[in-house]
């Protein structure tokens, strides 16, 4: 956001000491931030930022929620922490909690402290669970950074982590726009894929919508057609909804959209709406009930750590008392018909695609033609991109957006308000008319 040379004192410490993540170290530049309001960050400069992004699209109540603040407080102060053979009052009520909001028979939960944790615990209860190895997953994904969520990731970030773990395979996305399968298409040939691998594939992993890759809305068919073909192959169904979950879609959880329920789930992010950091796998009663005579080979130190699921407990409560997952569902409404709006007016937006509170504008420099801006081997690169730039040009306007590779991330709290995301399309609109600009002529 800041300029490098005109870094401030905390700012310059902070670059000095402290890695930046996912960056050429060279080109870090952090932006300090002193405090919140609503759905709203204030710079050290004193000026106000609209958050249009839920920070990274975590932020699902805003930055004022007094009382998810008041139960973290209220529990340090109590019980900071016990280790996991101990339990608390918030731990059990909030696997209770999950246990009723998540689909289908989805019963008992692993808690975390972050979602490539979850993803991590998914991968081996799965391979537990079937007594087999491999894990397929999808080339336009994205599942975490430690060693076999980053392995399952398919966007550009893993490859520097490679070979990384064994037994990963990949398998096409539901890419209308940007592939040369039909979203149904690449169903048939992860079909296929699994009938060749012969019956070695622990679990298929999927993102119910594609996040930071690219908001990739498959249609209503895919979802339960993927879990037909994984079961038919003896393989579970694993939905990573650390994005996608709790009111992101309008509904709890992506898969909702799809009437289906997986065999494990793993979520975080929205589950404290950021507020701590916690991550949760929860599994169906089947594969918990197996676990009653095999041993559970998984765990860690701040496994359901108090004042994490305290904060998870109350968010919970949140977005049911105050009606937050239907009102991200009508505001998700009004968000897409002032985003088609947008999508008539710049020939630079290739594409929008989107549900509830959790859409994408993916650009083209030629009109009318799939002809990104920027390609999966730019995410690698340390030159500046025309995402890079469209999000700088809404920081000076007043609006925190984030993007990736060749697509802008529209995911505001679901605190938002209609004139808040009339802000927000007013800055967008100005920044697109900068990239019609730079279109090939």
């Amino acid at each position: 956001m800041s300029k490098q040379n005109e870094l401030s004192e905390l700012e310059l410490i902070d670059k000095e000491y402290v890695f930046g993540t996912w960056s050429y170290q060279s080109n870090v530049s952090p932006t300090e931030i002193v405090d919140s309001s609503g759905n709203a960050l204030i710079g050290a400069d004193g000026e106000r930022y609209l958050d249009f992004s839920s920070q990274l699209m975590c932020s699902n109540l805003g930055h004022s929620s007094d009382s998810v603040a008041q139960a973290i407080a209220d529990q340090a102060h109590s019980i900071a922490y016990v280790q996991p053979g101990f339990t608390t009052e918030a731990r059990a009520k909030l696997g209770e909690k999950i246990a009723e909001i998540t689909p289908g028979s989805l019963t008992k939960t692993f808690f975390s402290t972050s979602g490539t944790e979850a993803v991590e615990a998914a991968i081996k209860i799965a391979r537990l669970y079937t007594g087999k190895h491999k894990i397929m997953s999808r080339y336009r994904s994205y599942h975490g950074s430690t060693y076999g969520s980053i392995s399952l990731t398919g966007d550009p970030r893993r490859l520097a982590a490679e070979p990384g773990i064994p037994g990963v395979i990949k398998a096409p996305d539901p890419y209308r726009y940007g592939s040369t399968l039909d979203p149904m298409q690449s169903l048939e040939y992860i079909d296929e894929m699994l009938e060749l691998e012969g019956d070695t594939v622990a679990g298929i992993i999927v993102e119910p919508i594609v996040g930071s890759n690219g908001i990739l809305v498959p249609p209503k068919e895919y979802l339960p057609r993927l879990k037909e073909i994984a079961h038919r192959h003896n393989a579970l169904l694993i939905c990573d909804e650390v994005m996608t979950g709790f009111g992101r879609t309008g509904e709890w959880f992506g898969c909702d959209l799809y009437d289906t329920t997986p065999d494990i789930m793993t979520m975080a992010k929205g589950l404290t709406g950021a507020y701590q950091p916690l991550g949760a796998t929860t599994v169906t009663k089947q594969i918990a009930d197996y676990f009653e005579d095999e041993m559970f080979t998984h765990g860690h130190t701040y496994t359901g750590h108090p004042v994490a699921v305290a904060a998870g407990y109350e968010a919970v409560k949140t977005y049911e008392r105050e009606g937050l997952i239907s009102w991200a569902r009508e505001m998700g409404e009004y968000l897409s018909k002032q985003l088609e709006r947008l999508d008539d007016k710049h020939p630079s937006v290739g594409e929008v695609r989107g549900v509830g509170l959790f859409h994408g504008i993916e650009l083209t420099r030629v009109e009318n033609e799939y002809a990104p801006f920027v390609t999966r081997a730019d995410k690698l690169s340390s030159e500046s991109t025309i995402i890079d730039e469209a999000k700088a040009s809404l920081w000076e306007n007043g609006v925190y957006l984030a993007g990736i590779i060749n697509t802008l991330i529209l995911a505001p709290p679901l605190t938002i308000t209609q004139d808040e995301i009339d802000t927000a399309i007013d800055a967008i609109d100005d920044v697109l008319s900068m990239v019609d600009s730079k279109m090939d002529s």
